[in-house]
């Protein structure tokens, strides 16, 4: 891959990543109940299935997936699904007891972070579409495939990281200020309609 042709590729990147969408609102949800460093694993099972939707259109799978309508259809409503559960739990979060450990709260398995984050980005068909619409146009069909699509990966999971390092670490300051029930019930509200609006969000969204 040209260095023109990765750069170009490199800016695409951190305008798609800071677009906001469920991950970043998940990211920011995570950070704020669980502080930066547990909270981050999210971002962990974000980014495997960011990897692994890479992996799918490059092994031309993606291609099938964005041609089926059954396909989209049944992983659309997945992940429409999915974020009505998460708008759910966070609707129903407890306040928790705010600590001297700057309020966050020891929670939180790793391996259910991971899962969540991870499910959340693999139930996003238009992800996948997109990716399929996008990729293509920054890989040389005349060189090796291979060591391009890891140059992608490797780039598009590095600056989405760091971005979604970014909202979880903001959040997570944003919980040492959340002193009373009332005000943490409050940001769980938020929360649970930013997870149900985009829901809703997913659930327009069509093949085209």
């Amino acid at each position: 891959m040209a260095f023109e042709t990765w750069l170009g590729f490199f800016t695409a990147c951190w305008v798609i990543s800071l677009s906001p969408g469920a991950g970043a609102i998940a990211s920011m949800s995570c950070g704020l109940h669980y502080g930066f460093w547990r909270g981050y694993w999210n971002a962990l099972g974000l980014q495997i299935a960011l990897a692994a939707q890479i992996a799918i259109v490059a092994a031309g799978v993606g291609a099938i997936l964005a041609t089926s309508a059954l396909a989209f259809t049944l992983i659309k409503w997945f992940g429409v699904v999915y974020l009505l559960y998460l708008g759910l739990r966070q609707w129903r979060a407890l306040p928790a007891e705010v600590t001297d450990n700057h309020g966050i709260r020891l929670i939180g398995k790793p391996l259910s972070l991971i899962a969540r984050g991870f499910l959340l980005n693999i139930s996003n068909p238009k992800s996948l579409v997109f990716m399929l619409a996008i990729l293509p146009q920054f890989v040389d069909a005349k060189a090796p495939l291979l060591s391009q699509y890891m140059i992608i990966a490797a780039t598009m999971v590095c600056v989405d990281s760091i971005v979604m390092a970014g909202y979880t670490g903001l959040a997570s300051r944003v919980l040492s200020l959340l002193q009373t029930p009332k005000q943490q019930r409050r940001m769980n509200c938020t929360f649970a309609g930013l997870f149900v609006s985009a829901a809703g969000f997913l659930a327009t969204l069509n093949r085209a």
